[in-house]
């Protein structure tokens, strides 16, 4: 169960970046960078990190890599030696059948991750009422953070029942949105405010392209005659991953805007569209994101943070192009990127 510091926190709403992974040019960890980076989210003001997601690369459980525990490992111990006077999340992400799933979790679990980012990309094979059930076993071991991926790099079109039975499946304590999609973003939305465990549930936007919107948006249901209405109060993003100090900065205007009936909405709308022409060049999407992990191990690396932009598999590199556009918004936007 979460701590009720943890769960004020997430319910309350918080940057949490993904993670990446910290290689050497021999592909091998390097666990100083692995380290620092860890440390960097912690200066920053984040909220909490996702250790092991898809930024920290897929790769990382395959035989003779074996690294998803390690990365897990120096992100906890890097947290525990901040002696933080603050709440901080540690997500885990967690993938593949239910018994690899399982497996995550007990090791997450071990190294003192709050919650399980559970992913349901790879399971086509599956059924909705299969990864149900799926669920429920890794629920038994470790608060679920539910995740819905976009089809587009790997995911799945998951119906409004699923997400409406999701919804209800005890030690579910928030659900990523990543679909990309506005239908599907608001099957996840209308499913939660259906449930009797609406209140128990917070919605964090995955949806890198809508970042700003996503946040502002008030999601408002008629459920039994009487409104509902949920917010997406953070955001657990690749995107934060870099510049993450201007992103707690944003996080606290879009509170702020909100809190204040909305003062100020016009502003941020013009921030949002300049954020998802910063997302469009980092994830590249002109090129189906084939380059998201590698831009965004580039802006690490003209930050120092990063010594390259090495990957363990040959397919994640820059797009021809990249560069340039990340040159451009980094250019266009000092605003965006200035941190201390």
């Amino acid at each position: 169960m979460l701590s009720k510091p943890i769960r004020d926190l997430l319910h309350s709403g918080t940057v949490i970046p993904a993670h990446p992974l910290a290689l050497n040019a021999s592909l091998r960890l390097d666990a100083e960078r692995q380290r620092r980076l860890s440390r960097y989210y912690i200066d920053a003001g984040a909220g909490g990190v996702a250790v092991g997601v898809h930024t920290t690369q897929f790769e990382i459980r395959q035989p003779g890599i074996d690294l998803y525990e390690p990365v897990l490992r120096l992100a906890s111990e890097e947290i525990r030696a901040a002696d933080l006077q603050r709440p901080f999340i540690q997500v885990a992400g967690i993938c593949g059948p239910t018994d690899q799933a399982c497996r995550e979790a007990e090791v997450a679990l071990k190294h003192g991750y709050d919650l399980g980012l559970l992913s349901m990309g790879g399971l086509q094979h599956l059924s909705e009422a299969d990864l149900l059930e799926r669920t429920r076993a890794v629920a038994a071991i470790i608060p679920v953070f539910g995740f819905y991926l976009q089809p587009a790099v790997g995911g799945r079109v998951l119906s409004y029942t699923f997400w409406r039975e999701f919804a209800e499946i005890p030690n579910v304590e928030a659900i990523k949105v990543a679909a990309f999609n506005r239908y599907q973003t608001l099957d996840v939305v209308r499913a939660v405010c259906n449930s009797s465990r609406r209140d128990d549930i917070a919605l964090y936007t995955g949806n890198d392209d809508n970042i700003v919107v996503d946040l502002l948006t008030p999601y408002r249901f008629d459920v039994n005659g009487q409104p509902v209405t949920k917010h997406f109060v953070g955001g657990l993003l690749g995107h934060w991953a870099v510049w993450t100090e201007s992103a707690v900065a944003l996080l606290r205007r879009i509170k702020h805007c909100i809190a204040t009936d909305y003062t100020g909405v016009a502003a941020l709308l013009e921030t949002g569209g300049k954020v998802t022409d910063m997302n469009a060049a980092l994830f590249d999407a002109k090129h189906h994101f084939k380059g998201s992990i590698a831009g965004i191990q580039e802006v690490l690396r003209r930050a120092g943070l990063l010594e390259g932009v090495w990957c363990l598999s040959p397919e994640e590199k820059l797009s021809d192009g990249q560069l340039a556009e990340i040159d451009r918004v980094m250019q266009a936007y000092p605003e965006l990127i200035r941190e201390k």
